[in-house]
């Protein structure tokens, strides 16, 4: 009657309502759960004020007789949620007014609390139309949690899914709530490399969401967790990451993430440390094995933890299609990165290039392969003109342009000394290829041995682009064979006779 088309008969029905309610108020005895059923399907109404008066006689039944209700928490909760999205004000705040209300009231699973279908109705409303909707869902998952976490953990699979599907909203108030869910429910070691396994499929699958969201993902995480032990574990999924293409591409985003995020300052800082402390040392051979998917990420990692001739080493180690647009355009971040506060204490060490002739050889070594009319260039030029020109010792010269590089990696740096590789040290020359345990002869063979595969990956890949050309154009002319004259095959045409006008042939 509410939503009659008579205005007396809704003005009475509403007053008869009121009476009703007032009436319950003053009773000892009321069985609120049937009533609740009956409210809400009203509370789904076209009716904006069918709607009102549903969700108020909800409110007010979840104050009177919340205990009563408990039975029904899911049901309501179905109504209300949406509501909160309703496009009338008042609706919304009595509706935000109930969901409170319902939050505070500590419910047990042996008073009739149903974990598994309030669970179900708040991901169900994760995939409503209206942000403030799936905002409150993830609240609710969020309070199931903290309150009844093993009920919750043991129907993850119905909305891990879900979950993850979530990273993707148009929101970043509902990614960050989303974020918070999975960080809770990896506290468990077991859902942590579920979730970190999960995540990386969901990037593999949704390039635009590790390009859109991919930082805001890992920076929050890194903060909401332990940020080493996601990196940790990113570089050891990624090591074996089958989609060479992809495993490059999400090891450049971690690699920027890392220089320049201040959330992640504290991993900067243990990797600084690489050559002198034994856990900076363990995360750095950690992060190499799948930061080797990318030369330059390598080549970062070097700079960050001032493993400086490895740096350089890794520099000459390059060949021919190893430097290719994608290799320039992330060189260029490289050199800006360079100038940035995060890589200050690499520019203050070019005041003593004495001490520090292999960091001076690896800059120079980037500059070499820098175009000469590139801004980064020219950034980079600008930067070593300003280094002083002190003499360098003859045993320097001689050092820093030994023989191989991958024979001759490391010189030996005594226990205490200077954190870098460079120094003016008097080490042993006997030495072997260790500083702080790190093997850089066998850290470069695995570089040079991940850049192999993907040199193949990408010449089966371009192989199989021009196959298919070929095919395509083939197929053209034979198509176009039946309206030309016959050609004399007798000779085959020449090379220069295959150019069109104005065409090199390469």
């Amino acid at each position: 009657m509410l939503s009659d088309s008579s205005h007396e008969i809704r003005q009475q029905a509403d007053s008869a309502l009121s009476e009703f309610l007032q009436e319950i108020k003053n009773s000892p005895s009321v069985d609120y759960g049937r009533m609740a059923e009956i409210l809400v399907q009203r509370a789904a109404s076209l009716d904006e004020f069918t709607r009102l008066t549903a969700i108020t006689w909800i409110n007010e039944f979840v104050k009177l007789g919340g205990e009563q209700l408990v039975p029904y928490y899911a049901d309501i909760l179905g109504a209300i949620l949406p509501c909160i999205s309703d496009k009338e004000e008042k609706i919304r705040v009595v509706a935000r007014e109930t969901n409170e209300e319902l939050r505070a009231i500590k419910a047990d699973p042996a008073d009739g609390f149903d974990v598994a279908a309030i669970l179900s109705i708040a991901r169900r409303q994760l995939s409503s139309e209206w942000e403030a909707t799936r905002i409150e869902a993830l609240h609710w998952i969020s309070t199931l949690l903290n309150g009844h976490r093993i009920e919750v953990l043991s129907f993850l699979n119905d909305i891990f899914d879900t979950l993850l599907k979530a990273l993707s909203d148009p929101s970043d108030e509902v990614v960050l709530l989303v974020l918070e869910v999975h960080a809770c429910i990896a506290k468990d070691p077991q859902h942590f490399r579920q979730l970190v396994v999960f995540l990386v499929h969901n990037f593999r699958n949704d390039h635009s969401l590790l390009e859109k969201r991919g930082a805001l993902i890992i920076r929050r995480l890194c903060v909401l967790l332990d940020a080493e032990r996601i990196y940790r574990e990113l570089s050891t999924i990624l090591e074996g990451e089958a989609d060479l293409d992809f495993a490059s591409i999400m090891v450049q985003a971690l690699n920027l993430i890392l220089l320049t995020s201040s959330e992640l300052s504290e991993l900067r800082d243990l990797l600084k440390q690489s050559l002198v402390n034994s856990a900076g040392k363990d995360l750095f051979v950690s992060l190499y094995a799948s930061w080797c998917h990318s030369p330059m990420a390598i080549i970062s990692l070097c700079l960050l933890a001032q493993t400086y001739q490895h740096a350089s080493t890794v520099i000459q180690s390059l060949v021919e299609e190893d430097i290719n647009v994608k290799f320039l355009v992330q060189l260029d971040k490289l050199i800006r990165l360079l100038e940035t506060p995060i890589f200050a204490y690499l520019r203050l060490q070019l005041l003593e290039p004495g001490r520090y002739t292999w960091l001076l050889k690896a800059l120079n070594g980037l500059l070499m392969l820098l175009p000469q009319q590139s801004a980064a260039f020219k950034m980079l030029r600008t930067r070593l003109k300003t280094v002083p020109s002190y003499s360098f010792s003859g045993d320097q010269v001689k050092r820093t342009s030994l023989g191989n590089p991958y024979s001759q990696i490391l010189h030996h740096i005594p226990c205490g000394s200077h954190i870098s590789e460079d120094g003016d040290v008097n080490q042993d020359v006997g030495a072997s290829n260790l500083h702080n345990g790190i093997n850089f002869t066998s850290r470069l063979h695995q570089f040079v041995q991940m850049q192999r595969q993907h040199r193949m990956h990408a010449k089966v890949q371009a192989q199989s682009h021009n196959s298919s050309t070929s095919s395509s154009k083939d197929v053209q002319r034979s198509e176009e064979s039946g309206h030309q004259l016959p050609l004399d095959n007798s000779e085959p045409p020449s090379r220069s006779s295959r150019k069109g006008p104005g065409q090199l042939q390469l």
